[in-house]
């Protein structure tokens, strides 16, 4: 460690909406605080961020650059662009140590990493995802209301979602990407409700910069289509909590607490990491929450 860079009372992994949530009030606490962030927040694609009090319609770029500009007005906080790619506990602290071999020391750490998305290998996936291949309806719907919308889903999970989707696009398609695993009950209600269930495997998404036009299909048919919800495979985007034993539950979110303690002493996690609600709003909450529970805990270890 350089010997010239005093230890930090907080070191927030993660510069998102929880992790500069936590730094503003941590500022305001009078904590030292360095935020590490690398720039890659999982929202990135996304044209606009809804369902949050004042900020409805803003762009995620347009909401952390305003929450990066209030949390550093506190001269305590401090911001950095790095990627941290090891934490260890150090006697009471921590040291993390970024992609540049750079390190710091904290009193405490706090996880605001987030959880990335394994999207499906099907050409035109990527590029539309969070522009018109959607993952929530409450984040999305409103604007693609009535539109011709399809899900890509099966089984129960794909069943599921269209019970939320179908509320606001009625007779939308379900994709099963292959043969049908609902059961001739699933068959059944979704048939009443006029979704159509479609087996036929998908190629490929056609697109134009993202906003989808139509999905190719394996018997060469192009069906036009407005936007998709998919709900792909989530995991934690660092191996951060696995390097400090944090227990993880069997969806792979961090244990806390209603402070937002992890399983570790001194480390708390506040995001996406441990939650499946993936909105601005939520985020910026947990962040906050977590401050409150690493300043209590100063404050009895300090007193």
């Amino acid at each position: 460690m350089n010997s010239s860079t005093p230890p930090f009372d907080v070191i927030i992994i993660g510069g998102s909406y929880a992790g500069l949530s936590a730094a503003l009030l941590l500022g305001r606490s009078l904590r030292t605080v360095l935020v590490l962030d690398n720039g890659q927040p999982a929202n990135r694609q996304t044209p606009h961020s809804h369902s949050f009090l004042t900020r409805d319609g803003e762009t995620p770029a347009q909401l952390s650059a305003i929450a990066r500009q209030q949390a550093l007005a506190y001269p305590t906080v401090q911001f950095r662009d790095a990627t941290v790619t090891k934490a260890t506990r150090s006697g009471d602290g921590f040291i993390v140590t970024t992609h540049t071999g750079e390190t710091f020391s904290a009193q405490r750490l706090l996880l605001a990493t987030g959880l990335k998305d394994v999207l499906p290998d099907l050409p035109g996936f990527a590029e539309c995802w969070g522009i018109s291949v959607l993952h929530c309806p409450f984040c999305h719907g409103y604007e693609v209301k009535d539109k011709a919308v399809g899900v890509l889903g099966n089984g129960d999970a794909g069943f599921e979602m269209v019970k939320k989707i179908q509320h606001w696009n009625p007779g939308l398609t379900l994709f099963t990407n292959g043969p049908s695993t609902l059961t001739l009950e699933q068959t059944a209600k979704l048939r009443q409700h006029g979704i159509r269930i479609l087996e036929t495997p998908i190629v490929a998404l056609q697109h134009q910069n993202g906003q989808l036009q139509a999905l190719e299909l394996a018997d060469q048919a192009a069906l036009p289509l407005d936007a998709l919800y998919a709900h792909p495979t989530l995991q934690q985007t660092s191996d951060l909590a696995g390097q400090l034993g944090c227990a993880l539950d069997e969806k792979g979110l961090m244990i806390i607490d209603g402070a937002g303690k992890t399983t570790v002493k001194g480390v708390f996690a506040a995001g996406d990491t441990h939650t499946m609600m993936r909105q601005v709003l939520v985020a910026a909450h947990s962040g906050l929450q977590a401050a409150f529970g690493i300043n209590m805990e100063l404050f009895e270890e300090n007193f």
